[in-house]
């Protein structure tokens, strides 16, 4: 097992390794305290049961709200339901949640453990690749609107995140992709170790992958916990990613858009000189090696109307993560005309 510090406002660890759903110990075991299980209806099958047995183990009365699977289900109205569930069993600020699941489980419990009560406590049990590398870590919390991806939202850190490699062996071929993408993206970030474990096969090695990953996005949450500046470079791809999904109504899997993000942005950074070309190639190899997408069905000025309802766009104005050599991205102010010209360089 490996275990990994998150030197945030709230310090807490990441353990990784095999075996961990049902075998990992919590505070307080009192035959009083009270856990909800928030998991979709996927994950509920395979693994509820199991990490029902284990916590009435441990001491806990169970709960488990389960919502139908699916980017629709990250809303408002599913965390209203939750809420009342939560009401309904008399939850309190020593209970505690478990977000048993992949990203959007995890966004919408820790965003409706924020604002219960004022905030109760959390655990991040994630199930997908794609939430063991990036989006269980780092305390960001949020539900989509009908304007666009992740709009409310809040910065809540977990208690703690344990990740149970054995649950990504159920993952269909398509959802461990949508995790490669983010593996992909921290390559081109902060390459460190990881491009050679990419290369050789990352099933090979998710251990590794999976701590190094973490332990890069700990050290860009530690320096920047709100998301202010350099945190931004985790965004590499999703702008145009989060932009492609708007567009194809969310049918398109989030690492498949930022898959495709990440080349349109590359493709760009080429024609614009912030970029060789080799560095695309790179790029567009690892990501057909992961069986991920690299072309965009939409329009210029789709993606361009999409792209203006980003989180970070503010007073006309968007940051950019850039390539510019493997391993490092910039982050580059854009006004919209800038946006558009280069949504036009990357598409045609």
């Amino acid at each position: 097992m490996t275990t990994i510090t998150i030197k945030t406002s709230n310090e807490y660890n990441v353990h990784i390794g095999q075996g961990l759903l049902t075998n990992f110990s919590v505070i307080p075991k009192a035959s009083d305290s009270q856990a909800v299980i928030v998991t979709d209806d996927i994950v509920a099958s395979l693994y509820e049961a199991a990490l029902t047995k284990h916590l009435t183990e441990c001491g806990f009365q169970c709960h488990s709200f389960i919502f139908p699977h699916g980017e629709a289900s990250k809303s408002m109205a599913t965390v209203t339901d939750l809420l009342q569930f939560m009401s309904s069993h008399h939850i309190c600020r020593t209970d505690l949640i478990f977000a048993l699941g992949g990203g959007i489980v995890g966004d919408l419990a820790g965003f409706a453990a924020s604002i219960y009560l004022r905030g109760i406590r959390f655990i991040q049990l994630p199930t997908t690749l794609l939430a063991a590398v990036d989006s269980s870590v780092g305390g960001k919390t949020a539900v989509n609107l009908p304007a666009g991806k992740n709009l409310a939202g809040t910065f809540t850190q977990p208690l703690t995140v344990y990740c149970d490699i054995r649950t990504l062996s159920t993952l269909p071929e398509d959802i461990f992709s949508d995790g490669c993408a983010e593996i992909i993206k921290y390559a081109m970030i902060s390459e460190k170790e990881l491009l050679p474990l990419i290369k050789d096969g990352i099933s090979k090695h998710l251990e590794e992958i999976i701590s190094l990953c973490v332990s890069i996005k700990g050290e860009v949450v530690a320096e920047d916990e709100f998301d202010t500046g350099l945190r931004q470079l985790l965004n590499f791809g999703h702008t145009l990613g989060h932009a492609i999904e708007k567009c194809s109504d969310f049918t398109i899997s989030h690492g498949s858009a930022v898959a495709i993000g990440m080349a349109l942005m590359t493709k760009a950074a080429v024609k614009m000189n912030f970029c060789e070309e080799q560095l695309l190639q790179e790029l567009l190899s690892m990501l057909h090696a992961c069986s991920l997408p690299v072309t965009c069905p939409y329009t210029v000025q789709e993606l361009y109307d999409a792209s203006l309802s980003d989180k970070k766009h503010a007073s006309g104005t968007v940051t950019l993560i850039v390539p510019v050599a493997l391993g490092k991205c910039i982050l580059h102010k854009a006004d919209n005309q800038e946006l558009y010209t280069m949504i036009e360089a990357a598409l045609s």
